[in-house]
């Protein structure tokens, strides 16, 4: 099975500009017979960046909700056109995507952005769509907190696949409820750090004996638009990548298939054999031959949470 990660940089802000970058990328990935292809967490539209370089916990703060304003209004919704536009190219070109985004609610929280990792099918088109657990640190001041739904695993190529988003790889029961479903290849989709990706991407892998596949997207001054009301603040004294990618690929015994890739634009291809996946599973089962279903009890609640139910 041939994997990737499109790591590569948004048109942040820009929900036009990056669905059409999402698509070329599609393309490109198709060209070089990629059958399942990740980008990073919240690539559509862009990773709320401005935060910590601003004073983003300032209570009240005018600008601060000016830079909230643009953010959500760059946000898609779920059943919006720019998903279904990408759901095409997935469709024509017979690539499996996730794809990261930045969720606006289309009924209840039409005033609240949620970081969300979408899978897309070739056949089926959008399979799940799964809101980030728990937003971290100066996230929660941007992202809603999300739900069990979408903490699936979809059949592709041959294989069990399942996704997280950045620091929720590092929450156990998390990665327990996708082990749990069968899940061969994990995608983790993260903002765009080496640093981040190192660790937890062989970590993951020796512990579930699954391929990892860790997408992290790249993200320079020059992608800001001068319309971003926070921009010249945000990017006062920077110089050099904001974000520098760090996609990865690991195997099951925790060994390094493509090591983390920094600062580089370009697709980051594995063939995996995923005979692999089977060998490693003969010493450690996590759901399987070491469960302990008799000592531990998991529940997992993968209902979407809304605000209100109507019945009429």
């Amino acid at each position: 099975m041939r994997i990737a990660a499109a790591q590569t940089a948004p048109a942040w802000g820009d929900k036009d500009a990056t669905t059409k970058r999402v698509t070329e990328w599609i393309g490109r990935a198709a060209d070089e017979g990629v059958e399942l292809l990740a980008f990073g967490e919240t690539f559509l539209s862009g990773y709320p960046f401005w935060v910590s370089r601003t004073d983003g916990a300032r209570f009240d703060a005018a600008d601060q909700k000016v830079a909230y304003a643009y953010y959500l209004e760059a946000a898609v919704e779920a059943d919006g056109p720019e998903l279904a536009a990408i759901a095409e190219a997935v469709r024509d070109h017979g690539v499996f995507t996730y794809l990261g985004i930045t969720e606006r609610g289309s009924g209840p929280g039409r005033g609240t952005v949620w970081c969300t990792l979408v899978a897309i099918d070739p056949a089926r088109g959008i399979v799940s769509a799964h809101r980030k657990l728990s937003p971290t640190y100066e996230e929660r001041l941007v992202w809603g907190t999300g739900d069990g739904a979408g903490l699936d695993v979809h059949d592709v190529a041959g294989t069990r696949a399942g996704g997280l988003l950045c620091w929720e790889n590092w929450m156990p029961q998390a990665r327990h409820a996708l082990y749990a479903g069968g899940e061969d290849l994990h995608v983790a989709a993260w903002p765009g750090s080496t640093g981040l990706t190192r660790d937890a991407t062989r970590f993951i892998a020796r512990e579930g004996r699954v391929f990892v596949l860790s997408a992290g997207a790249l993200l320079r001054a020059e992608d800001i638009p001068d319309g971003f009301p926070l921009r010249e603040a945000a990017l006062a004294g920077q110089t050099g990548l904001l974000y520098d990618g760090g996609s990865a690929v690991a195997g099951p015994g925790g060994e390094w298939v493509v090591e983390p890739v920094r600062g580089e634009e370009r697709l980051v291809v594995a063939d995996v054999d995923l005979a692999r996946v089977r060998e490693e599973r003969q010493s450690f089962d996590p759901t399987g031959h070491y469960a302990r279903p008799d000592v531990f009890e998991v529940h997992v609640n993968r209902r979407r949470l809304d605000a209100a139910t109507f019945d009429d």
